[in-house]
């Protein structure tokens, strides 16, 4: 299967980081190569570091991009951006945060609820837990708070109760089994209603859980903009609203970081701003929206480094 899907709100990265001869750019989440390929050819000469944590990424890119001089395939999790590029400095940088269309689309990852395969959902299929391992050890409580903060789950509480019911019968081992717990859970009146998947949600939540993508998050988003030369720009994309609330308030904090009381006449923390936020939360015009479902959900934010708060 060809590891490609249609770069989201790829028009307004390029008109963020405006790419030029002679730059060096560094995408975090190289995934189906999509933006990586544009910034190449906007920029001609120059270096574009691609990094993903998943090998097949890293093989479908190479085979794509190979052809630009400039490419670099980096396999990697972008949270390691500061070790994985050493004394790199960086004109821009984009990170495309979730899961990419082929791994969804490759039934055997696990991250799909329309087949039945192993619950597997790991972005980097050689190490760690898969979420057959998370499932069936995760305690009640922990599953409830995920599904709720990380899938925005209504029915988080029942679904949680479910799946310990479940396990006890016998282990959870295929994305049906999981399919099945959430089907038992929610009301088929209330399934009925749905526009998408019931159990996409809960699937949402597993994925982050098991390839900790939350967490680390904020930490990465300092380190990017650490790697930035002045004026350089960071574009992040994220997909639901636990992932752009991170990114919000990381920005925010970047661009005011003054910890001194409000009223205080002068600032004595010390801090000072690294850069601004720029464009606030951009999102996909009626046209690609038309074109790309995935779009939808998708929200873009900018931090520009080295400007001076006035």
């Amino acid at each position: 299967m060809a590891f490609h899907h249609i770069p989201v709100l790829l028009r307004e990265v390029l008109e963020y980081l405006q790419p030029q001869p002679g730059q060096v750019f560094a995408d975090g989440t190289l995934g189906g190569g999509g933006h990586s390929e544009a910034i190449l050819r906007a920029m001609g000469e120059g270096a574009l570091y691609g990094i993903d944590r998943d090998g097949a990424a890293i093989a479908a890119a190479q085979e794509r991009l190979g052809g630009y001089p400039g490419f670099h395939a980096v396999h990697g999790n972008f949270h390691d951006v500061k070790a994985l590029l050493p004394d790199i400095r960086l004109n821009g940088g984009l990170l495309d945060l979730g899961v990419s269309s082929y791994q969804i689309d490759t039934p055997e990852r696990g991250f799909s609820y329309h087949e039945d395969a192993p619950l597997d959902m790991r972005m980097d299929a050689s190490q760690g837990m898969t979420a057959a391992d998370y499932v069936n050890t995760v305690s009640e409580r922990d599953f409830c708070q995920a599904l709720r903060d990380w899938g925005d789950e209504k029915w988080a509480a029942r679904i949680a109760q479910i799946l310990v019911e479940k396990r006890r019968e016998k282990p959870l081992r295929t994305t049906q089994d999981l399919v099945a717990v959430v089907d038992a859970a929610i009301p088929k009146a209330v399934r009925r209603k749905e526009e998408g998947h019931p159990a996409r949600r809960t699937f949402q939540a597993v994925r982050i859980a098991v390839n900790d993508e939350l967490a680390p998050l904020e930490k990465a988003l300092n380190d990017w903009v650490d790697l930035l030369v002045p004026g350089g720009r960071l574009c992040v994309i994220t997909f639901h609203s636990a992932e752009d609330r991170i990114v919000k308030l990381a920005f925010r904090k970047m661009q005011n970081p003054c910890t001194c009381p409000p009223k205080a006449p002068i600032c004595v923390c010390g801090k000072k701003p690294v850069g601004r936020a720029v464009g606030g939360a951009i999102k996909a015009g009626k046209e690609e929206l038309e074109e790309n479902p995935r779009a939808h959900s998708a929200t873009l934010r900018v931090f520009e480094k080295g400007w001076a708060k006035l």
